[in-house]
């Protein structure tokens, strides 16, 4: 995908967001419009042109989207880094029966660019742990990976 614009997620992209995983979400900040970096795992492809999230329900993503709904996605998969863009809805501001007042947050895709310099290749994908309650940790991302699927 090297140096080429696509409109929809190729199969290796999608593929990578059917689990949980590490990626950063661009939002253009409410209040000072400038970049808003945010870190996210709990993400899903649900087709080739939405990617569904959820973050927490009074977070600055939330606020930021609802005044600013363009974001962008950085993914890191298939040996390089992608932008993906596109414009993103609040679906849900509360997920119903999950202890984590979590809103699920709907991305329309629309365009993503492998924006890996040139003559590069990533050697290894940023992983992550959780460091709260194993137990509680693996209910949680199931019951909000659960809502981001039914949707």
């Amino acid at each position: 995908m090297a140096n080429r614009i696509e409109p929809q997620l190729i199969p290796d992209l999608f593929e990578a967001l059917q689990a949980e995983r590490l990626v950063t979400l661009a939002t253009v900040d409410n209040e000072t419009k400038g970049p808003a970096l945010h870190a996210l795992s709990w993400i899903w492809a649900s087709d080739e042109e939405t990617i569904r999230f959820a973050a927490e329900s009074r977070s600055r993503i939330v606020e930021n989207i609802k005044e600013n709904p363009v974001c962008a996605i950085n993914l890191i998969a298939n040996e390089s880094t992608y932008a993906i863009h596109g414009k993103c809805q609040v679906l849900e501001e509360k997920i119903p029966d999950v202890p984590f007042k979590g809103a699920v947050i709907e991305m329309k895709i629309t365009e993503i660019r492998d924006i890996m310099f040139y003559g590069s290749k990533i050697t290894g994908e940023p992983k992550y742990e959780k460091t709260y309650d194993l137990g509680a940790a693996e209910k949680l991302d199931s019951q909000i990976m659960n809502a981001l699927k039914r949707a």
